[in-house]
């Protein structure tokens, strides 16, 4: 069965989360279409398996990903799971021709996206997504891709940022201390800006992708620390770093979402090998290891069929040497200062 982590910050009782979280992101038709069924199956086995925490957004399959997952939990006891869902996109219908993620998303409804993180904005997305998912309640909410990965540039993000702060913040802190959602935070794919947001506001969880992981440990120079010291929860994302981390460095291999450059292959080659050594899955080590940090609540990994639930919940139960971790450090692998269980 999968451990759970409680987080409470708040003193209110806080959030059980499983050890691995449904990210929702494949199930809106990332990079390949998949159907009603297989949908239903790869939640069903989720489910079964014991996982309880589910995160979706408006963005992922521009609605396609909420309407699956509430159409899941629907019949589900409320106090059973965790849902998170994201604000800072408002979607608008739209010609086909003129749709958000073309190539991205596939066979998906025709919407554009409009950024909007103001009071209003937020208030309206969390309408949006209630009603999508069909749901009353939705317990974590993140602000999204508040980052100069989506944005294109540092001005752009600080716009986004101080639009924000300055409305969809106030929003967000109301819903929160009248108890109407639990928590929120931000959904991003950079530590600098949720260190920028955990800096001058009240945040509870983060939702990191890809930022700290077997390759990345940036985070651990001042960011990390900051969240443990104010009981800041973090939801890690891209564990596998778009997929190398899984695959190892095979031909294909992506990382950050575009085909892997040399130098990390090379360096995903030479951790794959410290781990054969070992015995272990270069898979099941990149998975283990950013869950070591104390401020880690839960990883978040998509699925697109049963299968794939079960091959990532076996990384879970896999023995891990101690030895390995230190071999990585050694290497100069992984930080000298990084937490391994």
């Amino acid at each position: 069965m999968i451990k759970t982590r409680n987080w409470d910050r708040l003193g209110n009782g806080g959030l059980a989360f499983t050890e691995i979280g449904f990210g929702s992101a494949p199930l809106g038709n990332l990079y390949r279409a998949i159907d009603e069924a297989t949908a239903d199956a790869t939640l069903a086995a989720a489910w079964d398996a014991g996982i309880r925490y589910y995160d979706t957004a408006p963005q992922y399959g521009l609605g396609l990903a909420e309407r699956r997952i509430g159409r899941f939990l629907r019949d589900k006891p409320r106090s059973d799971y965790v849902l998170s869902t994201k604000i800072g996109r408002l979607l608008h219908l739209c010609p086909p021709e003129e749709r958000f993620g073309i190539g991205k998303f596939i066979d998906v409804p025709s919407r554009r996206v409009e950024y909007d993180y103001s009071y209003d904005g937020v208030l309206r997305s969390l309408e949006f997504s209630l009603e999508r998912l069909g749901l009353d309640r939705i317990d974590i909410v993140y602000a999204h891709d508040l980052d100069v990965f989506t944005h294109g540039r540092a001005a752009l993000r600080d716009r986004y940022i101080a639009q924000f702060l300055d409305g969809g913040y106030r929003a967000l802190q109301e819903l929160r201390d009248q108890g109407v959602i639990r928590a929120f935070g931000a959904g991003v794919n950079e530590w600098q800006a949720c260190q920028i947001l955990a800096e001058r506001g009240d945040f509870d969880i983060f939702l990191l992708a890809g930022r700290y992981s077997l390759l990345e440990q940036e985070a651990l120079e001042s960011f990390l620390p900051l969240c443990q010291a104010r009981g800041i929860g973090i939801a890690l994302g891209g564990v596998y770093n778009s997929g190398i981390l899984a695959t190892g460095p095979v031909d294909g291999a992506m990382y950050n979402y575009s085909p892997a450059p040399l130098p990390i292959l090379a360096r995903v080659g030479t951790i794959q090998a410290i781990c054969q050594d070992h015995g272990v899955r270069l898979a099941d080590a990149a998975l283990r290891f950013p869950l070591a940090h104390p401020v880690a609540v839960t990883a978040l990994l998509g699925f697109q069929h049963p299968d794939q639930v079960r091959q990532n919940l076996a990384g879970l139960d896999a023995a891990i040497p101690a030895a390995l971790w230190a071999d990585l450090k050694t290497a100069g692998l992984i930080r000298a200062d990084a937490p391994v269980a």
